[in-house]
């Protein structure tokens, strides 16, 4: 299928022809899901850790006598009902990491692209381009290109440029087509790619 390309300004200024084994595929809601949860949860670090009561120092001695004080009956000072005591049920570190296959990842990813192209949220760039780096143009391209909604750049290679202009603004982000996965796509609203970005996802996807 062919795509209009856009400049920075909104202006159409060609055309491209993309993959349809990338972007004309079924979109596969579960597996997206599935893979989604996988990412975040693999973003998990796991490295709480509390103590139980057989882990915290001290403990040795019966605070007080058994009877005859008035007081309820205790064993120790590391209980869970004492200040400083253990805990009862003591968080402890975990892998918290799914396993995703690659054949489910690269499904998924394409699966995600083609419903973005269907909902009409994938525009195509000719290359990124700033007059100066300031702020104030990527926030005008951004508009221009995608009036509503958060904008991700995907560039073909590393722009500190881009990075640096973007920064201040909370509704566009800028990733290379290196780094661009299924929760880039699916929680950003609209997707910005350059051509350079397709031909790299169309090369290292295929």
């Amino acid at each position: 299928m062919k795509l209009d390309v856009l400049n920075m300004s909104g202006t159409k200024v060609g055309s491209v022809e993309v993959n349809d084994s990338i972007f004309g595929c079924d979109y596969k809601e579960a597996l997206v899901h599935q893979v989604v949860v996988s990412q975040l949860a693999n973003k998990r670090q796991g490295t709480m850790c509390n103590l139980t009561r057989t882990e915290v120092r001290g403990g040795g001695a019966k605070p007080y006598r058994q009877k005859g004080t008035g007081r309820a009956r205790q064993g120790s000072i590391v209980a869970p009902q004492y200040v400083g005591g253990g805990v009862v049920f003591a968080k402890k570190p975990r892998d918290f990491s799914q396993k995703i296959n690659k054949r489910m990842n690269k499904t998924a990813f394409y699966s995600a692209l083609s419903e973005k192209l269907r909902q009409n949220e994938i525009v195509v760039l000719d290359k990124f381009e700033l007059a100066e780096v300031k702020t104030k143009h990527v926030a005008a391209a951004a508009k221009a290109l995608a009036p509503s909604g958060k904008v991700l750049f995907v560039l073909g290679e590393h722009n500190a440029d881009a990075l640096l202009a973007s920064g201040n603004i909370p509704e566009v982000s800028v990733c290379e087509a290196r780094t661009l996965n299924v929760y880039d796509i699916v929680s950003t609203k609209n997707l910005v790619l350059t051509v350079d970005a397709i031909k790299q996802i169309e090369e290292a996807n295929v």
